[in-house]
This record gives C-alpha cells, structure tokens and sequence, in this order.
C-alpha cells in the first residue's frame, strides 16, 4: 500500500492534478473529455471547490501528488445539499495497488465530516475497475443512462452509483 498523507489542494498543485486526469482521457473509459485539458482550464474549478467549501483534496506522497477527489455540486438546489458528486483520480504508476479504496474510505469519511449524506458517482458502464471500486464499498447501481456518451463514434451508457452515507 502506498503511504501518503490528505490535504487540501492549492494553485501549486493544479499542475498535478491536470496531469492526473489528461492520463485517463485516451482510455476512453474515465472521463467524456475528447483532448487533454489545461492547467488555465482548471484555475476557476479549483477556486469555485474552495468558494462553495468543498476544496479538492491530493494525496501527497514523498512530496508528490498522486491521486486528488472532489466533492461536486449535484443538482443545483436547496433540498439536494447534502448530497454531492465523487470523483477521484490516481496517477498511473498507483493504480491498481489498493489506493483508489484508501481514498475512497477517507472521501466518504470527510463527506461525514461536511455534512454530505448522500454520494453519487457517475461512471461509464464500462469502466470495470471504477464500477468494482464503488460497488466494493457498498455502492449501489441507482441508474443507467444508455448510450448518453459518445467517444470516437462509439456510444457509452453511463452508470450512476450512489450510496447513503448516514
């Protein structure tokens, strides 16, 4: 197991985590961008998580991060407030060595914390070692949106997950 310690994201950090998430758009599977984004692009997402109270948090590990989660707004409404979005991210050299469970745990351990009752993930159906890692940590299939995404002419269903946490 990878050892790392949780903490809040910083503009110093944001290059990190872009470079984190450009490594899943050619895959296909993790995420609807069609090219790589930009650390400019993620400037105003970063300081709109650290407006709203839910800032991004990175995994650091020998002063380097490797994975980063966020808490995103579901559904733009009063009663909705204590559910959000989950997403997380690793970089590929931790991938598949137990840290996506880790962070899953301290994600949901936090959303406690901040009062969100309610997770919800959006994946692609596809995406096997993401629908294996919620559904280990007692994620449900809430929905499926079929052939919602296409990438590269293919069309992909995309699965939502949620779980209460109270």
């Amino acid at each position: 197991m990878v050892e790392y310690q949780l903490r809040n994201a910083t503009p110093a950090d944001l290059e990190a985590i872009v470079a984190i998430y450009n490594t899943t758009i050619a895959s296909r599977q993790v995420t609807a961008d069609m090219e790589p984004i930009s650390v400019a692009d993620r400037n105003g997402w970063l300081e709109e998580h650290q407006r709203i109270g839910h800032p991004i948090q990175v995994a650091i590990s020998q002063n380097k991060v490797i994975a980063w989660f966020s808490f995103s707004t579901f559904y733009d409404r009063p009663a909705y407030q204590q559910t959000r979005e989950i997403s997380i991210y690793l970089a590929e050299q931790v991938r598949g060595h137990g840290l996506g469970k880790k962070l899953l745990a301290d994600a949901e351990k936090l959303a406690k914390e901040q009062n969100i009752n309610v997770l919800i993930g959006f994946i692609f159906s596809h995406n096997t070692p993401s629908m294996k890692l919620f559904e280990h940590h007692g994620y449900q299939l809430w929905g499926e949106l079929p052939k919602v995404a296409k990438l590269d002419h293919t069309l992909y269903n995309l699965s939502i997950l949620g779980k209460r946490l109270d």
